[in-house]
């Protein structure tokens, strides 16, 4: 099994997703997520018995490695969903960026939509009343910097207000700062500092998530490492054991 459960109870899971493996696909006899857990949920005693329920609480994209949470019950779902809706459950990301922004921290605003092409789109503000538009917001602070040649890289640690389709690699990319290895939203010298360096998937890491437990409502936190080769060119500190 790729995906790493980190803790689970009666009510929640936390994992970790690698980069590569999407959340849930369609597609027939394709791993996912989704599949891997119901598979280990099921070998643990409940062979037999119904499918076991895992609600989805919030996703990633196929190339973003990272934490996710899962619910166990129906109402444990209700609840973490919540939880989400109300900005109670936080998540916190690394991204390695091209370049090195005039600002080392900054709030982008922009109003965004998924496109025919499963691209995020963004308007200009004359045209943000179009209908499918969604406003997007994100905080980015860039963390550390590194040069490798003619290549400047920055780590940037990122927080959203809103949860849109490719939201952050969208976002940083039309603010100059693409993600490294994004070939969706990458530009020229992002494209060609991957292909020096070998990266070969966006270097995006959901590294860090808090919440609530939706039965004890104790607070829980969880950090991981970056397990991408982007991320080696910097020196990140984390608690990979997170706090219950």
């Amino acid at each position: 099994m790729k995906t790493e459960i980190l803790y689970q109870d009666q009510a929640l899971l936390i994992v970790r997703k690698p980069s590569g493996l999407a959340v849930q696909t369609a597609a027939i006899g394709k791993p996912d997520v989704v599949s891997e857990l119901k598979n280990a949920l099921a070998d643990r005693g409940r062979k037999g018995k119904d499918e076991p329920y895992l609600g989805i609480i919030h996703r990633l994209d196929q190339p973003v490695e990272g934490l996710l949470v899962f619910a166990k019950t129906k109402e444990a779902a209700a609840a973490l969903t919540g939880q989400l809706a109300r900005g109670e459950l936080k998540k916190r990301y690394y991204a390695v960026v091209c370049g090195q922004p005039p600002r080392d921290q900054g709030e982008l605003v922009d109003y965004l939509y998924k496109d025919k092409n499963q691209r995020a789109q963004i308007l200009s503000p004359a045209d943000s009343h179009f209908k499918e538009a969604k406003r997007a917001v994100l905080h980015y602070r860039i963390q550390q910097k590194a040069s490798f040649g003619n290549y400047l890289l920055s780590l940037a640690e990122i927080s959203i207000e809103t949860g849109r389709f490719h939201q952050i690699r969208a976002q940083m990319a039309h603010a100059g700062m693409p993600l490294l290895g994004d070939v969706k939203y990458g530009n020229e010298e992002s494209f060609q500092a991957a292909e020096k360096l070998g990266i070969g998937s966006a270097a995006l890491c959901a590294f860090d998530i808090s919440l609530r437990h939706p039965v004890t409502k104790r607070p829980m936190h969880f950090q991981i490492r970056p397990g991408a080769k982007a991320f080696s060119f910097f020196e990140i500190e984390t608690d990979p054991k997170g706090s219950l």
